[in-house]
């Protein structure tokens, strides 16, 4: 059992916690709680290190609880945690994938891999600028689908699967206005799809949007969504609208 607060493990852990530098160079990450736990289980992820309260009956290294507490990111501390290398599928694939580009808010990465993962998306695929995946943040927001959903670099739209939506807020078509007849184009001769988000503030630079096959909007009463909202609601109308062989 860990007793002291200068085991070299538990530093380790908090390192990966709070260094993405430390991370890119390991290649590993951090997921704490039983429930994202539990996510990986399912997923078939294999811990590299796993550890768990000493008393809580949980599988693990046994740790001091409030050793546990002090390792974690969690206000309320928490019972287990374990470390796991990250993943990455070598190109984005579909026949739905989301691409981020310059999405740097973490939470807002994993609110979109939990999106993509409710939807049924083939993968994420991550472009220049958008916040790390693997941060404790992200992998909290995603609920588990970091363990379900493939990720993917992305360094251009060339990169990307399909049919290229570009969001850009006001411009273009509405979404749902895609699937008219007279954008037969999307709706009969496409059967792959990748949707393209941009940051929270600025969305998608025109160089990005212009590399799309169509603009698009989602039709709203303000000037702009957050953007795993904006996410959220294309990824539905795209499964909703779409109808595979």
């Amino acid at each position: 059992m860990i007793t002291s607060p200068h085991n070299q493990k538990l530093k380790e852990i908090r390192k990966l916690r709070q260094r993405r530098r430390w991370r890119d160079r390991s290649g590993l990450f951090v997921a704490e709680g039983e429930d994202l736990l539990g996510s990986a289980d399912a997923s078939g992820w294999v811990a590299i290190e796993r550890y768990a309260a000493a008393g809580s009956g949980l599988a693990g290294i046994e740790v001091e609880p409030a050793l546990l507490a002090a390792a974690s990111g969690l206000g309320s501390g928490t019972r287990t945690l374990a470390v796991y290398e990250e993943r990455w599928a070598p190109a984005p694939v579909g026949p739905l994938c989301i691409y981020l580009h310059g999405v740097h808010d973490p939470g807002n990465v994993g609110a979109v891999l939990r999106s993509a993962q409710a939807f049924g998306a083939s993968s994420v695929a991550l472009g220049p600028g958008t916040a790390d995946p693997f941060s404790p943040k992200a992998v909290r927001a995603s609920m588990g689908a970091i363990f379900a959903v493939p990720l993917a670099r992305a360094e251009s739209a060339a990169d990307l699967p399909g049919v290229k939506i570009a969001l850009v807020p006001g411009a273009g078509d509405p979404l749902p206005g895609l699937w008219r007849p007279s954008c037969a184009y999307v709706s009969s001769s496409a059967r792959e799809f990748t949707i393209m988000a941009g940051s929270e503030r600025d969305g998608l630079p025109d160089e990005v949007a212009a590399q799309a096959d169509r603009i698009a909007h989602i039709p709203i009463h303000t000037d702009s969504l957050n953007a795993a909202t904006a996410a959220a609601i294309a990824l539905y109308e795209l499964t909703r609208s779409i109808t595979p062989e």
